[in-house]
């Protein structure tokens, strides 16, 4: 197991109810699902990386609410993922990511998740991230809208490898 593939903020605040409902995310929730389930028959191994709001003044992402939690049907398809707890956009920065990633021997990161011009993009291209191999799923992330999916999309693809759920 050399791979891993990171499912980034699929919290409850991003769907229906939440209070930053995104464009797109039934679509994205299945296809993050059937990427999971790929990983698994291919021995990548999975971690949930949640974003968690420092201070309980935030407007959302407050440890404990349920908006932080993630979503129900993510943590059933991995219910022993590792979880790592983030404060920022980048997924590495401050947490436990990196020694994770260090310790069960992971040479290429398959990232996918919400949001894409932001917590994707900044783990993905991450100072720390330079020394696996990066791959995007483009069909298992959104953010507010296709417009800007699309330019957080075109934004990494200088830096990044994009990939589909076919190239898996």
């Amino acid at each position: 197991m050399t791979k891993a593939l990171l499912v980034i903020d699929m919290q409850n605040e991003f769907f229906a109810g939440g209070k930053l409902p995104l464009w797109n995310t039934e679509k994205t929730l299945e296809n993050v699902r059937k990427a999971i389930k790929k990983a698994k028959d291919k021995n990548i191994l999975p971690i949930l990386i949640m974003h968690v709001m420092p201070s309980n003044k935030a407007p959302f992402f407050i440890k404990g609410s349920e908006g932080v939690k993630i979503h129900q049907q993510i943590l059933s398809d991995i219910p022993d993922a590792k979880i790592i707890e983030k404060n920022f956009a980048d997924g590495f920065e401050a947490t436990e990511l990196e020694n994770y990633l260090i310790k069960n021997g992971i040479q290429e990161l398959i990232v996918c998740g919400m949001m894409t011009q932001n917590c994707v993009t900044h783990t993905a291209i991450s100072k720390k991230a330079e020394k696996y191999k990066i791959k995007v799923l483009s069909d298992c992330c959104t953010t507010t809208d296709k417009l800007i999916h699309n330019l957080g999309i075109d934004a990494i693809s200088t830096r990044v490898q994009l990939i589909t759920l076919n190239d898996i």
